[in-house]
This record gives C-alpha cells, sequence and structure tokens, in this order.
C-alpha cells in the first residue's frame, strides 16, 4: 500500500511465519526467449526454523507462486 518494492517481515511470538508483500511493479520480463511487459511482485516469508524446516518454507513459497499465478486454480474443485 506504500510501494514498497520489497522488505523483511519480523516474526513477534508466538507466531511461527510471516509473509512481507511488496507492491506490483511493471517491469520487463522473458517470456518464450522475447522481452514483454510483466508485473512482479516479491513476497518475502520469514520462518521460525523451530517451528518448520526451511524446506516446507519453500514449499509454501511455491505452491503460494503458482496459486498466485493461476488464479483460476484456486475455483476449480480438485474432485
Amino acid at each position: 500500500m506504500f510501494g514498497v518494492d520489497e522488505f523483511t517481515a519480523i516474526i513477534n511470538p508466538p507466531e511461527a511465519a510471516i509473509l512481507a508483500v511488496g507492491a506490483i511493479k511493471d517491469v520487463p520480463v522473458v517470456e518464450d526467449g522475447r522481452i514483454v511487459p510483466g508485473k512482479v511482485m516479491r513476497m518475502t516469508l520469514s520462518v521460525d526454523h523451530r517451528v518448520f524446516y526451511g524446506a516446507t518454507a519453500a514449499q509454501f513459497m511455491a505452491e503460494l507462486k503458482r496459486l498466485i499465478e493461476n488464479p483460476v486454480t484456486l475455483l476449480v474443485s480438485g474432485s
């Protein structure tokens, strides 16, 4: 909301993780070997490693990225 590109959020007890989300920016991106206009949003996940393994946090971020890039999948039932 303040146009911040990225930041790192601080975990406050008793939290186990916190997600920092930056602003969406228009930037050039490479798609199929071509430079095209695109939008980029940076997210940073701070995790208490006494609670979560780093690999689990990385899997969460990968799934979150997948869902944000394909929001229609949130509406499609998996059954």
